[in-house]
């Protein structure tokens, strides 16, 4: 499927039908493809038990459904030379959430952006090649933003992915 046909966003959900209830196979589907995200409608069907039609029918389901929002690789950012990361805490002026998402989206090695609740309010995680260019993009872009308030700089000493690995 074609990245632009992809759920991204919150103007994709409204698009988006009604979340169905997930059976043990679609659960199945979906631990194969986060574990392998190449793997192929053949293999996926004969580790499911089900015809490859049926396999095709499922995963193009969950891709409509929005369950499944993209297909990717995941990236040692250490060996890709972003061998420094940050997650970077930013309080924001109230109600300039979708202006800051926007910028935030923008930023070189940004890598997840999350509206929370407590203490601050935009939790970012970000990749760098080092901690020179953490600092300019902490000091100059972050910072240039008006609606940035505050941040804080959380450096990550080590970093586990816990999704399935394969």
């Amino acid at each position: 499927m074609a990245p632009e046909q992809m759920a991204e966003g919150p103007e994709a959900d409204a698009a988006l039908p009604p979340p169905r209830p997930l059976d043990a196979i679609d659960q199945d589907i979906l631990r194969i493809l986060q574990s392998d995200g190449r793997a192929s409608i053949r293999s996926v069907a004969e580790r499911v038990h089900v015809s490859r039609a049926n396999a095709y029918a499922r995963i193009n389901r969950l891709v409509e459904d929005g369950v499944i929002r993209s297909f990717g690789a995941r990236v040692d950012h250490e060996r890709a030379g972003q061998g420094t990361s940050a997650y970077i805490t930013l309080t924001i002026v109230q109600n300039s959430w979708r202006s800051v998402r926007e910028q935030l989206r923008e930023l070189p090695g940004a890598s997840h952006i999350a509206l929370v609740g407590g203490d601050f309010d935009v939790l970012l995680l970000v990749h760098t090649p080092d901690n020179r260019a953490l600092r300019e993009l902490v000091l100059t872009r972050l910072q240039a933003i008006p609606e940035v308030l505050s941040t804080r700089t959380l450096l990550v000493f080590e970093e586990e992915d816990l999704e399935p690995s394969g």
